[in-house]
């Protein structure tokens, strides 16, 4: 079963693919969008739920994504037509780095998305390439709340602590005007639910030749978070503009 297929199963019960609840996203967003009628790229979108959110609470708002599964853009084709706003959203199949977009955006996200680029600070670059002048970033990234055992830093890479992450993004010409960071239960919800969603699809469909692959997933995940990063993970979200230029 391909990594693509497992992540739109293990998100059928918590769309926004990281560790936030709905009122988390919400006031994101509300901070992120600059006006109604902005528009807003979401780099590496999945299946497309920010954009949906930003949709719907903006009937002036136009909104682009872009990932390389093809399976969660057509998810998030549906969810668009269901939600009435389909014509205000353009999806594209492919790397997000190597999207070309014809104009820019005046809100550029991608959150817990950064592997896709090689990490924070070359998502930010990425990003910055799409930002209309006085645009708006919403990124989303882990770090380390505690001292990473080095079983952590092997399974979830090189993160850094808040502070140094923060540290990092402002020396790179970025300024913050909001921010959030996961609670424990943001944190652990998550979890359970990609765990669960995904474990409850292989048990519902024992037939499946993935069925297999995606319990024993399910469970390696599982055993890796509540024994290995747990305790030491943590996700902050940063609305970041420009310092200058």
């Amino acid at each position: 079963m391909r990594r693509e297929r497992i992540s739109l199963l293990a998100h059928a019960d918590h769309p926004i693919a990281a560790p936030l609840d709905d009122d988390s996203v919400r006031r994101l967003l509300e901070r992120g969008v600059p006006r109604d009628g902005a528009r807003v790229l979401d780099l590496g979108c999945g299946g497309g739920e920010w954009l949906l959110r930003a949709l719907a609470g903006h009937p002036g708002l136009r909104a682009e994504g872009v990932d390389i599964s093809a399976d969660s853009l057509e998810r998030a084709r549906e969810a668009a037509r269901v939600r009435g706003v389909e014509e205000r959203l353009v999806l594209h199949h492919g790397d997000a780095g190597d999207l070309a977009a014809s104009h820019a955006f005046d809100l550029v996200l991608s959150v817990g998305a950064t592997h896709a680029f090689g990490g924070l600070l070359a998502t930010l670059a990425a990003a910055r390439a799409h930002l209309a002048p006085g645009g708006r970033i919403l990124v989303g990234d882990g770090f380390w709340a505690r001292e990473p055992s080095s079983e952590a830093v092997e399974m979830l890479g090189d993160l850094s602590d808040l502070p140094t992450t923060v540290d990092r993004v402002v020396a790179d010409g970025w300024t913050p005007v909001h921010g959030h960071i996961s609670s424990r239960r943001e944190l652990d919800d998550y979890e359970w639910a990609w765990t669960g969603s995904l474990a409850s699809w292989a048990l519902d469909h024992p037939d499946d030749p993935g069925s297999a692959q995606a319990l024993t997933t399910a469970s390696a995940h599982r055993d890796g978070w509540l024994r290995v990063y747990r305790d030491v993970l943590g996700f902050v979200c940063l609305v970041l503009r420009p310092t200058s230029g």
